[in-house]
């Protein structure tokens, strides 16, 4: 009986911590998003922020309204295979949003917000 209370308490810390884990996940892609958009509005350039493309865990990613990434880790250009990725993406408002798509495999989900000239700013975290 005590080890099916320790296990079923083990399992409810676990869970919890999940949950915070994943919140500030959360929290961390919108401010970064967030930062990202106010710099740019305010006179920034996409690639002033090339080194973020790169930051770990909570990366950014900048792309035109034609699917052209200005930052990104690893993709210049949306395929025509990646027609859901680029639906999503182009959902961002100014006021930003919460998207998924399919990727590698799996589902991803990134804040995605506009910038005053179009860009798309995105950070996101695996499902």
């Amino acid at each position: 009986m005590k080890k099916n209370l320790f296990a079923g308490l083990v399992l409810l810390v676990g869970m919890m911590l999940t949950g915070v884990i994943f919140a500030h996940e959360i929290e961390q892609n919108k401010i970064l998003v967030d930062e990202v958009v106010a710099a740019i509005n305010n006179g920034k350039k996409a690639e002033d922020f090339k080194d973020l493309a790169k930051k770990e865990p909570y990366y950014v990613l900048i792309m035109d309204q034609n699917g052209r990434f200005l930052v990104h880790p690893t993709y210049t250009q949306l395929q025509a295979w990646d027609k859901d990725i680029f639906d999503a993406l182009l959902k961002a408002t100014t006021e930003g949003l919460w998207v998924s798509f399919p990727w590698a495999g799996g589902k991803r989900h990134a804040y995605v917000r506009k910038t005053k000239s179009g860009l798309i700013v995105g950070s996101g975290h695996w499902d």
